[in-house]
């Protein structure tokens, strides 16, 4: 019996209740999940969800090969939302459309590729690199950071994925 425990001794415990067989329950298969993210090529809708996604950033004037232009942007589109949720289409919209833009900005600055990426968190786009045990989900660098209310992050964070995995000149 545990020191702060408020039962008394004289007190009787009831047992546990003890099932002879395991319940029948058949919730289909049971996925494996190996722990390591697994990716394949992009499909013409992904390259297109892409595409949509540039041509949004482009819209609001973003340059993708501008880390300061996408985080400038991505600031002032935090702080409409912010004032405004239905603002630049909504949250959901300013999300996809920067973390696209980071995605793209990490293709043409780093050695990655975009893909689909599947991992124990789900499946998005996201980037991996020859050789590498490591992707990067864009979306969720993005959506974590905007859920925290975080601005100005993006140069620091983005250059620095750069400079993990520079592209060969």
């Amino acid at each position: 019996m545990g020191l702060f425990s408020r039962r008394k001794s004289s007190e009787s415990v009831d047992e546990p209740e003890v099932l002879d067989e395991a319940p029948d329950v058949d919730d289909g298969p049971v996925p494996t999940v190996s722990g390591r993210p697994e990716s394949r090529p992009l499909d013409e809708a992904e390259r297109g969800r892409i595409a949509s996604g540039l041509e949004r950033a482009a819209a609001l004037g973003v340059d993708v090969d501008d880390l300061a232009s996408i985080g400038s942007h991505f600031d002032e589109q935090f702080r409409a939302v912010q004032a405004d949720p239905s603002a630049a289409g909504g949250s959901d919209v300013v999300v996809d459309t920067f973390a696209i833009a980071i995605g793209e900005h990490l293709t043409r600055h780093s050695a990655r590729d975009w893909a689909v990426v599947t991992d124990v968190f789900g499946t998005d786009l996201g980037l991996v690199a020859a050789r590498a045990d490591t992707v990067v989900v864009p979306h969720n660098l993005v959506g974590a950071r905007w859920m925290r209310g975080e601005t100005g992050w993006i140069p620091g964070v983005v250059s620095h994925l750069v400079r993990l995995r520079p592209r060969a000149s």
